[in-house]
């Protein structure tokens, strides 16, 4: 698979000259595609809706894109909800699926009229005591074990904090029903960017069987089963990206075999994907301000892990192309680096790249979802702008770049507060 660029090293300069580096990329286009092939790929159920999860992108600008496109919202915190509200999203519009969940975040979500997602047995009488159990109701469940696709594992549910054993599922059902719930959905992740068109229709005809099972145990109505995330992307261009036609027709099939003849045939599908619906549309785009040579050879950046700290974190891998240079011979084994005092502020180790000097911009890929997101600031050092490259071209700011007086914020105690300086 090729990468390319969403911009030139022409257009790196201009926009430079109003947004320095570093910043992220966002390419309205392909968002909008993406979303369009996602619509089409579950078009043959009536229900289907994806819930995007704003974890993965929690830009308003991002998220009115994908509301104009049909889909609604995954949260699972107040904040994330308050967002949501904030973009217009409101009641069915929102699955809200958390964990070790708040009182306050229930509140909100019922306040809402969001779906509600209870991640464990005991959130049953913890909703009820609170707020009531809203007409319609969801419960997430874990099957325990390795999840595997044929001789891979592919991850390890049994060692994972959410969800419910089916005994509690069917448990948790049969106490919503007994406290006035009428409609009941289901909710399974197990596993994590997942690059196989398989993923998705093997973990449907699991919770297509579970569906039956407590529909027969409990006697309540199935509304809608959803799949969550987990369909990943191609980080490595060696890799075969998922194709979300294949895939949708994956869980068509199941639904036929399993869902049709029990009488199911009506129940919606849902999903909450982030990374699939984001990630490839996304880029951080920075500049080389360094370069080291000691026992390896160092590209110093002005982003870091502040900017994207999958790398740093996860060891993970990110294609990287040098603007102006995508065809020049990669002769050159280098160290990507940031600026943190940590040495893995890495975002590639011993990578074959262009030769790079002082000046050149530096294009990471896929960085539209858990990039900007998942940033902090160890150091001090302050997260870098969003912007937004529109269908006609123009470049849009829809986040600025931190300042420090927006780090000092919250020393809001004039002892320490009113003594910092501020450059004008």
């Amino acid at each position: 698979m090729i990468k390319q660029p969403f911009i030139t090293r022409e257009k790196a300069m201009e926009i430079e000259k109003e947004f320095p580096t570093p910043f992220h990329l966002y390419d309205e286009k392909g968002i909008r595609e993406n979303a369009r092939a996602m619509m089409k790929a579950f078009s043959w159920n009536k229900g289907f809706r994806e819930y995007f999860a704003v974890k993965a992108t929690p830009n308003p600008f991002i998220m009115n894109i994908l509301k104009e496109e049909g889909c609604g919202v995954d949260c699972s915190s107040y904040t994330e909800l308050m967002l949501s509200e904030a973009v217009g999203f409101k009641g069915e519009d929102i699955m809200f699926s958390s964990n070790v969940t708040p009182e306050k975040d229930y509140k909100k979500a019922f306040e809402l009229g969001a779906y509600i997602n209870l991640d464990d047995l005991t959130h049953v009488e913890f909703l009820n005591n609170l707020t009531g159990i809203p007409e319609t109701i969801c419960c997430r469940f874990n099957p325990g074990g390795k999840f595997e696709l044929g001789t891979h594992v592919m991850d390890n549910p049994g060692d994972a904090k959410y969800g419910m054993s089916k005994d509690q599922m069917i448990e948790a059902f049969k106490k919503l029903k007994g406290m006035g719930a009428k409609k009941f959905g289901i909710h399974s992740f197990l596993a994590s960017n997942t690059v196989s068109n398989d993923y998705y229709p093997t973990l449907a005809g699991i919770l297509f069987e579970l569906a039956i099972e407590l529909r027969d145990a409990t006697g309540v109505e199935i509304e809608f089963i959803n799949l969550s995330g987990g369909v990943g992307i191609a980080y490595n261009p060696e890799q075969t990206p998922n194709d979300i036609a294949v895939i949708g027709e994956g869980v068509h099939k199941k639904f036929d075999e399993i869902m049709v003849p029990a009488g199911l045939g009506d129940v919606k599908i849902f999903t909450e994907l982030g990374r699939f619906m984001l990630g490839p549309y996304g880029q951080l785009i920075t500049k080389c301000i360094h370069q080291k040579h000691i026992y390896k050879e160092y590209i110093g950046c002005d982003a870091c892990a502040v900017d994207l700290m999958r790398p740093a974190m996860y060891g993970a891998y990110h294609h990287i192309e040098v603007l102006g240079k995508e065809n020049a011979p990669k002769d050159h084994v280098y160290d990507v680096t940031g600026s943190l005092c940590e040495n893995n502020d890495k975002f590639a180790i011993d990578r074959n790249l262009p030769e790079i000097e002082v000046g050149d911009y530096i294009c990471i890929f896929d960085t539209g979802a858990h990039g900007y997101s998942m940033g902090y600031n160890y150091n001090g050092r302050l997260k870098s702008a969003e912007l937004l490259l529109r269908e006609d071209g123009s470049v849009e700011m829809i986040r600025r770049a931190e300042t420090p007086e927006d780090y000092f914020a919250t020393l809001d105690f004039s002892r320490y507060h009113d003594k910092i300086k501020f450059d004008k």
